[in-house]
């Protein structure tokens, strides 16, 4: 079985989304049924059909958060140390093209989100960077040509 590598921070996250759909939204969307329902001939209810699809959306999202929770390898950042990127890490790097700077942390694919500066561990750039070490320079294969890095600093929260 695949684990899902997560911080714990969207090990949270995740069992938020959960507690969430399951006490506000599995029952809204029960009680839209409902009241769709007493609108009469099912066939022609578009409030009906349109409910159905919702209640199938927040199942499938249930069930998907659920098996994502049981396979969750849930990985403590705050104790690790080093100069060597690892999942967790928080990396800052210079691209060589154009000496412009920036931060990522390598996270789990659930927390990604690149304008908050979070990369999936499964993303080339993440790729390209575990095991290196500071000063070290790798380089990633993009949509619009290979661009090389140099890590300036590794540091983990």
């Amino acid at each position: 079985m695949q684990k899902y590598p997560m911080t714990v921070g969207g090990h949270a996250a995740l069992e938020e989304e959960l507690k969430h759909l399951k006490t506000v939204e599995r029952p809204e969307i029960i009680n839209a049924i409902s009241v769709a329902r007493d609108h009469g001939d099912l066939s022609e209810n578009a409030e009906y059909h349109a409910a159905k699809e919702k209640q199938g959306f927040i199942e499938g999202r249930i069930q998907e958060l659920e098996s994502k929770l049981a396979l969750a390898q849930v990985i403590d950042t705050s104790n690790m140390s080093g100069d060597v990127v690892r999942f967790g890490a928080i990396v800052k790097l210079v691209n060589e093209d154009t000496d412009e700077e920036s931060e990522y942390q390598i996270v789990g694919e659930d927390e990604a989100s690149i304008k908050d500066g979070k990369v999936s561990i499964t993303s080339p750039i993440a790729r390209a960077m575990i095991s290196k070490e500071v000063g070290d320079v790798f380089e990633v294969n993009a949509p619009g040509g290979s661009k090389g890095y140099e890590i300036l600093e590794v540091t983990y929260k």
